[in-house]
């Protein structure tokens, strides 16, 4: 066998390296809401647009009960999400409890701008003077009317009462007794169907619940009026029997809702209720929408305007993604989608066509120039409102059984709020300086 011996020569093997950067993991947001049901779906799908969009970061929306609660518990906790889903009345709580970032530096850089939106709706993310959420979906309060039921009556059935009096007027022409004479078969209008806003009556009479600053005013003049006019209607039409009337027919988001059944021919409710009336309502159910009258008639229209939004808590892992998920929501035909999907005004000062032809809502114009009314304004912005709203609501629940007059009810309350108010300012005295040192240096 030969051998072969090779010397000298040296084989190389040469490798070419081609140098194919990482792909970094995509920055994944933990986004909490309150949203179930068909108003989960709604947000979801903004959620599955976001992170289709872009590859660098990814939503994830969880549904949270008692969301408000158990962000502040996260957020003392060390772990709080990146995105919160809150409601403009607890903003002045979170802000006061340092639980919140504010946003006017991001805002700035990512030219957030105030002109780009509806003012009421600005001011809602605003406390402190401040920056601290961006609005989702806002809606106001307007007079819904049963144009059938208001033909029967011989009323015109294009037109809803422009004063409290006229209200009144509408109210006896539309109530009637069942026909063996016990109990009613049909009102025209009842405060407390559905009743989540009783609290703020005094608002379409003149009236005004604190002073903005360090004064409780419930027993104000305004006040008075709004819960004499409210307990008129226990007194002429018996406590008992409207109970009875409110237990057999009410249901808000139900066929059981008494306007649905066609018992109840007024009702005060935002935009959502004509998707309510159009899943549960008969196809040919017609109803017109305007203003809620007030006591004089004269004047802007008076509203109620609110915002559900959108926060970065404190200590968020990634705020700076989780504010460009929050500018995304705000994109105008992001917005208008979510806002049609949840049957809500946009909080935009631009609305396409588009968002009118296909809000569910034929009658969302109205609702959404009454946020630019002078008339519209928000919950109390105070760290007290929620308990200011119990008291008010505990104290109306008596008024209302004739257990209390007007003047005792709205007494009681003041005394009990006003000395709450004052700890409430004298707290914020003691700790605005050190909060808006914090704040400053956040915004750097």
């Amino acid at each position: 066998m030969q051998g072969y011996l090779i010397q000298g020569c040296f084989f190389f093997v040469m490798l070419t390296v081609v140098t194919v950067p990482l792909r970094a993991e995509k920055v994944v947001l933990e986004y909490w809401d309150k949203w179930t049901g068909t108003d989960a779906e709604a947000m979801q799908s903004i959620v599955d647009d976001f992170n289709a969009s872009q590859d660098r970061i990814e939503v994830r929306y969880s549904a949270i009960s008692m969301v408000d609660v158990k962000v502040m518990l996260a957020i003392a906790g060390r772990r709080p999400p990146d995105v919160a889903g809150l409601w403009s009345s607890k903003l002045a709580n979170y802000v006061e409890n340092n639980a919140l970032l504010p946003l006017d530096g991001r805002a700035m850089r990512a030219e957030v701008k105030e002109q780009d939106y509806v003012p009421s709706i600005w001011n809602l993310c605003h406390y402190r003077n401040h920056l601290w959420a961006l609005p989702s979906t806002p809606y106001t309060l307007g007079l819904y009317w049963n144009k059938k039921l208001f033909r029967g009556a011989g009323l015109d059935p294009e037109r809803g009462p422009r004063t409290i009096a006229e209200l009144e007027e509408y109210n006896a022409k539309l109530t009637h007794l069942k026909s063996d004479g016990h109990g009613y078969q049909t009102f025209g209008y009842l405060p407390k169907e559905p009743g989540w806003w009783n609290s703020i009556w005094c608002r379409w009479f003149g009236g005004e619940l604190w002073n903005g600053e360090d004064k409780i005013t419930a027993t104000s003049e305004g006040n008075r009026r709004a819960m004499e006019w409210f307990t008129g209607y226990s007194k002429r039409y018996g406590f008992a029997q409207v109970s009875t009337f409110l237990q057999e027919s009410s249901a808000p988001s139900s066929p059981l809702n008494p306007f649905i059944q066609g018992r109840l021919a007024m009702e005060l409710n935002g935009p959502w209720f004509a998707d309510v009336l159009r899943k549960f309502g008969p196809a040919d159910f017609e109803f017109g929408v305007a203003p809620f009258p007030t006591l004089t008639g004269e004047g802007p229209p008076v509203t109620l305007v609110d915002t559900d939004i959108l926060t970065i808590p404190v200590g968020a892992p990634h705020p700076r993604e989780a504010f460009e998920f929050l500018r995304y929501v705000n994109r105008q035909d992001v917005a208008e989608k979510l806002c049609i999907a949840r049957c809500q005004i946009s909080p935009l000062a631009q609305v396409s066509d588009g968002f009118w032809k296909k809000h569910p809502n034929p009658c969302i114009r109205m609702f959404y120039d009454l946020a630019k009314s002078p008339g519209a304004q928000p919950m109390p912005r105070m760290t007290l409102w929620i308990e200011y709203d119990t008291e008010l609501t505990q104290a109306m629940d008596e008024m209302w059984a004739l257990r209390q007059t007007p003047e005792e009810g709205l007494r009681r309350v003041q005394e009990r709020m006003q000395p709450k108010l004052d700890r409430s300012v004298d707290r914020w005295k003691n700790l605005s300086g050190k909060l808006e040192k914090i704040w400053a240096e956040e915004e750097k």
